[in-house]
């Protein structure tokens, strides 16, 4: 990894709900201001960790540490043994040389934690590794519409209600539509320090293409993958800010369309004039 990275990464959804707000009786995520819509960093996180394991049957060095009904502690004690540190479990801290032996051993093994990072001083400490990829909360191009709709259930749970005239009721909240926009960024110099390679690199973009299709659910609708925009940098330290980049990419709905309801809504730019010396745009999608 000898290139900085900086990306824009569109993707949306259609019926589906794309991130659930548990503060918010799972209702859309929104920017109450201007009612834009909202999906956070660890909800792509997630899909890109689902990704990984389906496509790398979670093996080594491609397993993943954060994933559901996992026992992280467990996980850092085995690295700890890996290692060959004589580290009892329930003890809270190790020294600083077990620590910096384990975190080695945990950046070697798994994806995630080479890629976004850990904490790992909750058991057995292994240390804090700082990931060197990062991703903002996505935020939709148009304001959003959340719907509350009604559904029921046919079926009964007990005997007794078989006879009920009324069937038992429930809620489903969707968005008709939203295009979403992510930024991203990657930084050489961490990426030397977790060990993140240039096959880590083109998993990653592996995923931001096909996570998507094996995060399927009813209640997400048709989630989807839509524009990739890949700014590299010649250098590890950059050869031009983030943020002058992204303006390059604008995304504007469509004249003559009232309310966005697929991605063929919208006209996509890239402005590739007058390119900052070092920078090559590279578009996989």
């Amino acid at each position: 990894m000898n290139n900085r990275y900086d990306f824009v990464y569109l993707f949306d959804c259609k019926d589906g709900n794309p991130n659930g707000d548990p503060d918010a009786a799972n209702s859309p995520r929104i920017d109450p201001q201007d009612m834009h819509g909202l999906v956070s960093d660890v909800c792509l996180k997630r899909k890109i960790r689902n990704f990984v394991l389906v496509a790398k049957s979670g093996q080594p060095p491609y397993d993943v540490f954060v994933q559901q009904g996992s026992v992280l502690n467990d996980k850092i004690l085995e690295g700890h043994k890996a290692a060959g540190n004589d580290v009892d479990g329930k003890k809270k801290t190790a020294d600083r040389k077990q620590a910096q032996s384990a975190r080695a051993e945990m950046c070697k093994r798994y994806f995630d934690v080479r890629a976004f990072g850990a904490v790992m001083s909750t058991g057995a400490n292994a240390g804090q590794v700082r990931g060197p990829v990062q991703v903002t909360f996505s935020r939709s191009i148009d304001p959003i519409l959340p719907l509350d709709l009604s559904i029921t259930r046919m079926a009964v749970t007990e005997a007794k209600e078989a006879d009920a005239p009324n069937q038992t009721m429930g809620r489903k909240n969707l968005i008709p539509y939203g295009l979403y926009r992510c930024h991203g960024f990657i930084s050489a110099y961490l990426a030397r320090e977790t060990g993140f390679s240039s096959d880590d690199l083109a998993l990653l973009w592996q995923a931001l293409g096909q996570m998507f299709d094996h995060d399927r659910s009813a209640s997400r609708g048709t989630m989807s993958p839509q524009k990739l925009v890949i700014f590299q940098h010649q250098s590890a330290l950059g050869n031009a800010p983030a943020h002058k980049l992204f303006e390059r990419v604008t995304v504007r709905r469509k004249v003559g369309v009232a309310a966005a309801r697929d991605f063929s809504d919208y006209e996509v730019a890239v402005d590739k004039t007058d390119l900052p010396s070092g920078i090559e745009v590279i578009e996989p999608l």
